[in-house]
């Protein structure tokens, strides 16, 4: 019913025109056991990040409101379940809420895993943003932005994401970060005053966006996810000091919280140039990534490397994580012989809490969303 519904919206079309490889035909099964290391991974990182001492010195405004939407992406293999990044403003869940509702009463084996009634989930989960930052004033408006939102690949996602909350009663607007207006009472597009930015930008600490910085850090609109949420998850620095043994002691971290993060995190350390030699030696076994990296974007496998660009990593600001190698799943495509895909699985995690969990099926170094029976798909948890 809810994919008939679909048929004819704007987001829908655009999906079918923009990006044909959105959604994996198959699901992805996973067991109970990985599933439950997610959990306790998930459960672990957050309460180390809750430690006071974990965020580093000058972080500056730390917002009531958490972000929404962090992404938690996990490779399951033969040695283990892997968490390879946290995203602090992951896409995809919404166009994942529709997957889910529209193949509730799919006969397949296992069990979807996302919690009860997802759009409510994420409207409640906006609202307390809110609630938590202006108490009970009125709640009337958000804005989803992201520069030139038309162009972005994911902009069908943000037409989604608009519908749903305007159903809630929300005045909705898709903007572009230079059309706002920033005055002494608030944040405006036009005349209209915005109470809540949805951030869906990539410039993380918002260096490139002082306006929409200032916003923030007077006050004057709610953000989410913003800069504070990046700093304390997302930053790739955090998964070296997630696999620092002794660092974590000394933050106070439990020894279970620990062991589970040196279990479930692939060690990572910082780069540095004295590091040359040693790591061009045992780069094959590597995976390098910016510190500020989104959407893969300039990161590489230690073996395909070439000399030029390993020199530019090493001078650069790059994490060394361990190389965890994704699982694969066998498609069939137009009937021909399976061909096999390699898949992440991602948590959409709030407030510590997992609302939802999906993969990413792909071929190449990367998840990208632009391969022949491959996308977003459900995850199922089968014995």
């Amino acid at each position: 019913m809810q994919a008939c519904r679909a048929q004819g919206e704007a987001w829908h079309s655009l999906v079918a025109e923009r990006c044909p490889y959105l959604f994996a035909g198959v699901p992805v099964f996973i067991s109970p056991a990985q599933l439950r290391k997610m959990y306790e991974v998930v459960a672990a990182v957050e309460r180390v990040v809750g430690l006071e001492g974990w965020l580093p010195p000058g972080d500056g405004k730390q917002p009531k409101a958490g972000g929404v939407f962090f992404g938690y992406d996990f490779h399951l293999n033969a040695q283990g379940v892997h968490l390879i990044e946290i995203n602090s403003n992951a896409g995809g869940a919404f166009f994942n809420e529709f997957l889910a509702g529209s193949q509730r009463d799919a006969e397949m084996p296992g069990k979807t895993v996302a919690i009860e009634n997802l759009e409510s989930a994420f409207i409640a989960m906006f609202r307390n943003e809110w609630r938590v930052e202006r108490g009970s004033a009125p709640f009337r408006s958000i804005a989803i932005v992201d520069e030139n939102p038309e162009q972005q690949y994911l902009y069908p996602e943000f037409l989604l994401a608009k519908r749903m909350l305007e159903r809630d009663g929300l005045t909705v607007y898709i903007v572009d970060p230079v059309a706002l207006k920033l005055h002494e009472d608030g944040l405006y597009f036009g005349k209209e005053k915005i109470d809540m930015v949805y951030n869906r930008l990539t410039d993380f600490s918002l260096q490139q966006h002082p306006l929409l910085d200032r916003a923030y850090r007077s006050g004057r609109v709610v953000l989410t996810p913003h800069p504070h949420a990046y700093a304390k998850y997302a930053d790739k620095r955090n998964l070296a000091r997630l696999t620092e043994e002794q660092g974590l002691r000394a933050l106070g971290a439990a020894e279970a919280d620990i062991a589970t993060l040196q279990a479930g995190v692939p060690h990572t350390f910082v780069v540095s140039a004295d590091m040359e030699d040693t790591l061009w030696t045992d780069r094959k076994g590597l995976f390098f990534k910016p510190h500020t990296g989104y959407g893969s974007k300039g990161t590489y496998r230690g073996a395909n490397l070439t000399k030029r660009v390993y020199g530019e990593i090493v001078q650069g600001d790059y994490v060394a994580q361990k190389l965890t190698p994704p699982g694969e799943r066998a498609v069939c495509l137009d009937g021909a012989d399976p061909v096999s895909l390699k898949y992440d699985v991602r948590c959409y995690v709030y407030a510590g809490k997992i609302q939802l969990v999906v993969a990413r099926l792909y071929q190449g170094q990367t998840t990208n969303l632009r391969t022949l029976g491959g996308g977003f798909a459900l995850v199922r948890v089968v014995e």
